[in-house]
């Protein structure tokens, strides 16, 4: 690594760190109900949201309960969402006339954004209408981001109340997670983005004519507008020659501005935050990928108020943290090393990618290796999925990073609350295995950990990596699978494997060179997406109830305190632990053996 990469890198961090309080201390004080700041703003149209949809904003809710009205709230928002993509023809704001979309597609796109995944098996500019963006897309980075968050808090109550039945509120949750945290950030983080140039207007699709023309091999596409392939099996091609292009635009910075703060990724363009109109500078890169793990960071503070004691929630900082540092140097090592493959054919690396050197293929220039690789390992280690480079150009052990890191069951900051719930899942684990060591009942801040919470635990780490080895497997043994694959041995594994991983941890990034907009891919897709979705969250509802009714035991002498490096340590262990006992034979068959053949060349 450079010194001018550990300074970038440093800095990120730095400011990270530095915004963690006072948006934690904020944020604890939203869901508490305590003054902070925007009341006298945002107090009125509060109470206007509860009275419109006849909400009692201090009637608390038991688990259950809570569970059910998450659950309509988001069943509501996928068949809308739906709707809308079917019937997008007949709506306004559609400049460019865009159809309906196909059904499996629109269900894979509507699973997608009420998860929180934002998986896109569609080129934004050229499938979906402003209409649809806004008011479809848009609105689900709002509320799906806000859900996680709501089901958060109310395990932290469950963490913090004693002898309770409630856990509290969805509707109050999920409207003040929406009105006093993710709206106002947005709105600050979109005027910066359009302050670099990123585009927001409802204008038409520009035409502008080149000064020079360029020939180019156009794609064969049949008429479901796939791929044609020849008989090697490769996508035939054509000549043709390009005299104009068509630059598309839209609303695009309110999009991405929540895309990145609720952690869901999607972009308004099809190359993602790779592409210039939605991320067209160093510091435009520098605020979006802050804002991928601001509110996750945060939210590790706002647990430690809300069950008073601030140690609690830098402990499970310190623990994600530590873990991200552990993977951004081998990313960065493997991508400045370059692929041998070109050094024996005697391309000078270094001098194409710069001083440093290394692999720039489907790197920006603008970014550099560093700032694609901590993009990469912050996207994936929160379950955000925006990109500014292509992972599928990664070296084996550079694209290794990435997928492990969602195979941790994107808990490394994670997303919006679903990070933190799965993280402080993985400390009730730990606090067991300790209680297993010296022979005592375990306690996570002062609850008695019993069967009951452990079953809830297990189910929880249990439901992921049975979606994604599970979805994996039929889709690699199965023509309509492997049918998709344009790149065939370990690597077409590694993408099949991508896929799968990035579905069921609701991350939404991807490698390329595998077609996943296919009836198959659509279909199961949409499925794996909602699964590690909900059967994550209902879980954790039972857990938080059963927490909430727990009386606090004492700290004994034999109780293992939860904010200490040696558990800590402890937590990281048991993170890297269960993630590699289920995942590395599967990485085997993928990035591992695909680094090897390339090394052994």
């Amino acid at each position: 690594m450079t010194i001018n990469g550990l300074v970038q890198i440093g800095l990120y961090f730095v400011v990270l760190v530095a915004l963690v309080k006072p948006l934690g201390w904020y944020m604890a004080r939203v869901y508490e109900g305590q003054p902070c700041g925007l009341d006298r703003v945002v107090g009125p149209l509060e109470r206007l949201i509860y009275r419109l949809c006849g909400v009692r904003q201090t009637e608390e809710m038991n688990w259950k309960t809570y569970a059910v009205a998450m659950l309509l709230f988001n069943g509501a928002g996928l068949f809308a969402l739906y709707a809308l993509q079917r019937w997008q023809g007949f709506f306004p704001l559609n400049p460019q006339g865009f159809g309906a979309v196909a059904p499996d597609l629109a269900f894979n796109t509507a699973a997608s954004f009420v998860t929180n995944t934002n998986w896109q098996a569609y080129g934004g500019e050229m499938t979906l209408s402003y209409l649809t963006q806004m008011l479809g897309l848009t609105v689900q980075n709002f509320v799906s981001a806000a859900t996680g968050m709501a089901i958060l808090v109310a395990l932290i109550r469950g963490l913090a109340r004693r002898s309770a039945l409630t856990i509290g509120n969805f509707w109050t949750d999920l409207v003040r997670s929406i009105l006093y945290i993710l709206m106002p950030l947005a709105l600050l983080l979109s005027l910066l983005l359009v302050s670099q140039g990123v585009v927001q207007t409802f204008a038409s699709y520009q035409t502008a004519t080149l000064l020079q023309p360029a020939s180019y091999a156009k794609p064969v596409m049949d008429a479901n507008g796939q791929p044609v392939l020849d008989e090697q099996g490769q996508p035939k091609t054509e000549p043709a020659m390009a005299a104009e292009q068509v630059l598309a635009v839209g609303p695009a910075a309110s999009q991405i501005a929540i895309k990145q703060l609720g952690t869901n990724g999607g972009g308004f363009f099809n190359v993602n935050s790779a592409h210039p109109f939605e991320n067209p500078t160093p510091w435009s890169n520098f605020l979006q990928v802050l804002a991928i793990l601001l509110v996750p960071a945060a939210l590790c503070y706002t647990l430690g108020m809300m069950v008073g004691d601030t140690r609690q929630g830098w402990a499970l900082l310190a623990a994600m943290t530590i873990l991200l540092l552990c993977f951004i140097p081998l990313g960065l090592w493997a991508e400045q090393s370059g692929n041998p493959a070109f050094t024996a054919l005697g391309i000078d690396q270094a001098s194409s990618a710069g001083q440093s050197g290394g692999n720039m293929e489907g790197k920006e220039i603008r970014f550099g290796i560093t700032n694609s690789v901590l993009w990469s390992a912050t996207t994936t280690a929160a379950s955000n999925g925006s990109v500014n480079s292509m992972h599928d150009s990664y070296t084996p052990l550079g694209g290794l990073v990435p997928l492990f890191l969602m195979q941790f069951g994107e808990v490394v900051f994670g997303g919006v609350g679903s990070g933190l719930y799965g993280m402080v899942v993985f400390a009730i684990i730990a606090v067991f295995v300790a209680g297993l060591m010296v022979g005592r009942t375990p306690e996570y801040l002062g609850k008695k950990i019993e069967p009951y919470e452990m079953k809830m635990a297990s189910l929880l780490i249990l439901i992921m990596p049975i979606v994604v080895l599970g979805f994996t497997a039929v889709a690699s043994v199965t023509g309509v699978g492997t049918s998709s694959i344009f790149n065939p041995g370990s690597h077409g594994f590694s993408e099949m494997l991508y896929a799968y991983t990035s579905m069921g941890n609701n991350n939404g990034s991807a490698f390329g060179g595998l077609s996943v907009n296919t009836p198959f891919y659509n279909l199961t897709g949409g499925i794996a997406m909602l699964i590690a979705r909900f059967w994550w969250a209902i879980p954790t509802l039972a857990l938080a109830g059963a927490l909430a009714r727990k009386k606090l035991v004492p700290a004994g002498p034999g109780t293992l305190p939860t904010y200490t490096p040696l558990f800590i340590v402890l937590l990281i262990g048991v993170v890297v632990l269960v993630g590699a006992l289920t995942f590395v034979p599967a990485l085997a068959l993928g990035p591992i053996i695909e680094h090897i053949l390339m090394v052994s060349r």
